[in-house]
């Protein structure tokens, strides 16, 4: 971990079938919203899929525990959902929820192109697992943002460029 690094995460539902993040997008954007009040961090880019996210994070300079940034998301998410999912007997024993992959791909961005390689991959997503036709139509994602900001035109990717790459789904 890099204090004031930029860091590329996906994290996933535990059930893949969920649609959970969509249905529930309120909750998760105030999870986020309220973590990101007590230990500050940017968001460059993100969407949120049905059952996963993609986001790039900046950390403040002396502090890069995203760890616990992710831990308190996903922590004041599931409180916010009504109880009633399937969980293992260990998530039982220790009193976890069933919401949530345990883990998260995390990915330290090394220079600009790494950045602008994963926020192409982040906008293109929602085409990818075949949410969308068109990036722009997805409405969960900083793309329309970097539109108003003149970054990417609204057709950005509609010419049936792909955006390739494994990026830790």
């Amino acid at each position: 971990m890099i204090p004031g690094a930029r860091y590329f995460f996906t994290v996933t539902l535990l059930d893949r079938a969920s649609r959970r993040l969509v249905e529930r997008i309120d909750d998760l954007r105030e999870a986020m919203r309220s973590v990101q009040v007590e230990r500050p961090f940017g968001i460059d880019a993100a969407v949120i899929l049905p059952d996963h996210l993609h986001c790039i994070w900046i950390l403040p300079t002396g502090d890069a525990d995203y760890a616990l940034r992710w831990r308190e998301i996903k922590s004041r998410f599931s409180r916010r959902i009504p109880a009633g999912e399937r969980r293992s007997l260990g998530r039982s024993n220790k009193g976890e929820r069933g919401i949530w992959q345990r883990r998260f791909w995390e990915h330290t961005l090394r220079d600009e192109q790494d950045v602008e390689r994963h926020i192409s991959y982040i906008h293109y997503n929602p085409v990818k697992h075949g949410q969308v036709a068109r990036v722009t139509d997805w409405p969960y994602s900083s793309f329309h943002r970097y539109v108003r900001r003149g970054i990417y035109p609204a057709n950005w990717a509609d010419g049936g460029d792909r955006v390739e790459g494994d990026f830790g789904e």
